[in-house]
């Protein structure tokens, strides 16, 4: 059973991954402004970590000078901030599916930033190099196929009667069509600025490693950052009342269950199993998301989408076997290098 675990936790991460989708839409569709809603979802995460930070990490040494903080100050808005506005503005223009199908572009389109930057290596004479690089090509290639190539409807749901038909209006199509383009091209532009957040990360974790803490501190920043965008874009103040309704259900979702729980789940999966063990569920949230939307909503599943999710996942996995492979040769040649290194220690100790 012990070794079960690892999977059924990341089981329930990806369903909640899925549920974020979903629970995102309905409210936003229900008419939450979206820059609202990231300001409650980053304040209720901020309150569901902060006690966990205080309590796990007290006794962990992790000095915080000015220039640190100014950092974490930047990194909060270039990466969470923005990313988050854009991702929830986008879901308003296209659907939870969507969503959760650009989330697997992510790996790809850090690694191809990365090697911009030069932290990460590219050798194509290599198979985990050629692997990577077509992996991120394939990846990308099938978020764009996912987003602007439809084709024919798949009818394995007859959603409608024989009296009904779907609305054939061409001016609601040409105008939903607009706001599809519109809502994909922002949904791509978040994670292109969250995977800009997960390159800065490296650098200020070696500063400041109390992890939990540094998460809550980008939270609350970024709580901040979203309070000011959301004032000056919505004035009205009934826009930012809660309810016993699906709003609140859905930020504190997002806020507590999402930001807290998997948070924990995935460092306690990685440190078991390692990070590409789980990074390889990720497709599940898309999977979930897909059936999930196709009940509730009734949305149509169409070739052209398919043909994308199998591209774009097929790319995820090309990326993550690359990266496993090139992580196991580095290890392995560091490995070889400490044993020539005692080798050569020990025939001088000898002469």
């Amino acid at each position: 059973m012990e070794s079960h675990k690892p999977y059924i936790a990341m089981l329930f991460t990806q369903s909640v991954y899925a549920g974020m989708a979903l629970f995102s839409k309905a409210a936003i569709a229900k008419g939450m402004n979206p820059y609202v809603f990231v300001v409650y979802r980053q304040a209720f995460a901020s309150l569901a970590l902060a006690p966990f930070a205080f309590f796990l990490e007290r006794n962990k040494a992790a000095p915080l000078s000015y220039y640190l903080l100014c950092r974490i100050f930047l990194v909060s808005l270039c990466g969470i901030t923005l990313s988050l506005n854009l991702y929830y503005v986008a879901i308003n223009y296209t659907s939870a599916t969507f969503a959760a199908a650009t989330t697997n572009t992510i790996p790809a389109i850090t690694f191809i930033m990365a090697a911009f930057l030069r932290m990460e290596s590219i050798n194509i004479k290599q198979l985990h190099g050629l692997a990577k690089v077509l992996g991120s090509v394939g990846g990308v290639s099938g978020a764009l196929v996912f987003a602007f190539v439809k084709g024919p409807p798949i009818n394995f749901m007859h959603w409608y009667t024989a009296t009904e038909k779907p609305n054939t209006d061409s001016s609601i199509q040409g105008c939903s069509t607009r706001e599809w383009i519109k809502g994909s091209l922002i949904m791509l532009t978040a994670n292109t600025f969250w995977s800009l957040w997960l390159i800065l990360q490296g650098p200020i974790i070696k500063q400041y490693q109390a992890k939990l803490r540094l998460t809550t501190l980008q939270c609350f920043f970024s709580c901040i950052q979203s309070c000011f965008v959301a004032i000056a874009v919505e004035r009205q103040p009934s826009a930012w009342k809660l309810g016993w309704d699906v709003h609140l259900v859905s930020v504190a979702y997002c806020g507590v269950i999402v930001t807290g729980i998997t948070y924990w789940l995935q460092v306690w999966v990685i440190e078991k199993r390692g990070p590409v063990f789980t990074a390889m569920f990720t497709p599940l949230a898309l999977i979930i998301t897909a059936i999930m939307s196709a009940f509730l909503w009734k949305e149509n599943f169409y070739w052209g989408s398919i043909g994308g999710a199998i591209l774009l996942v097929g790319g995820l996995y090309s990326v993550l076997w690359g990266k496993n492979k090139e992580d196991s040769k580095s290890e392995t040649d560091k490995q070889r290098q400490e044993t020539k290194e005692e080798l050569v220690l020990e025939c001088i100790t000898h002469h």
